[in-house]
């Protein structure tokens, strides 16, 4: 006998394949990604556009100049599908992004900041669009060369964009580093194959992480202050330790008598 509770459970999981499936076939951006860290404060009293607050957050940015850095602003939906869009600050380098929002909640204003790291996600139309574009350029090349010299053109075309993705994993050609992974399916295969990890870029990803949150925060506070509120900082409390693997101590025998 079917539970009644089990109807809503199907329908719940049928709208999250669809979606999914959906997205794959017809998603052209890929917006969410793995959050590494989060940070909230908030100030009560506090009101004033969001705009104003992302506006000296990217002044802040152009006087200090990080290399590689793009900044955009993005919509996620505060609920559904169907409801109002919130505007985020998306500082993006490489694959790692800090997404923050200042925004009104009720007579509270809060800020937060998310570390994201954003994965290259291949869609359906990007895997048909690079089978397009080899299949268009062997087209065009069949008529002056021949079926069988135009495969090799090709062929030898796939070599040299794979030449060009392995100088730009060197250190001297950061400009290309950063369109390649902004690239869709050759992003993938860039960051798997050619990319190679350093010290160095291991270590800039590591500051990178630290300095914008904490600019973020400096940034909210002097609005805090200018505007006379005190910013409220939260705190997430650390989870439970439980020793549960932790060994007991053996029994002792009973006392003699």
């Amino acid at each position: 006998m079917s539970n009644p509770d089990d109807k809503p459970k199907i329908n719940e999981i049928f709208r999250f394949v669809m979606r999914r499936l959906i997205d794959f076939v017809f998603g052209f951006k890929n917006n969410k990604g793995d959050i590494l860290a989060y940070d909230m404060s908030h100030a009560e009293g506090l009101s004033f556009p969001p705009q104003e607050f992302y506006a000296q957050v990217e002044q802040e940015l152009a006087a200090r100049k990080f290399p590689g850095m793009e900044i955009s602003r993005v919509r996620f939906a505060e609920g559904g599908l169907l409801s109002d869009q919130r505007v985020y600050l998306r500082l993006m380098r490489e694959r790692l992004c800090i997404d923050t929002c200042a925004a009104p909640f009720g007579n509270v204003f809060f800020f937060s900041s998310r570390t994201v790291y954003v994965p290259a996600l291949v869609r359906l139309w990007h895997i048909l669009a690079a089978l397009a574009f080899f299949s268009v350029v062997e087209r065009l090349l069949i008529d002056p060369l021949g079926v069988n010299y135009a495969t090799i053109a090709v062929i030898g075309l796939v070599c040299a964009l794979a030449g060009v993705m392995r100088n730009a994993s060197t250190g001297g050609f950061s400009d290309l580093d950063s369109i390649l992974l902004k690239i869709p399916v050759v992003a993938t295969i860039y960051e798997d194959w050619f990319r190679v990890e350093t010290y160095y870029r291991e270590d800039t990803r590591n500051l990178y992480r630290q300095l914008l949150p904490q600019m973020i925060d400096e940034l909210a506070k002097e609005m805090c202050a200018a505007n006379g509120v005190k910013l409220e900082r939260y705190f997430q409390p650390d989870p439970p330790v439980l020793d549960l693997n932790k060994p007991l101590p053996p029994a002792k025998p009973p006392a003699a008598t």
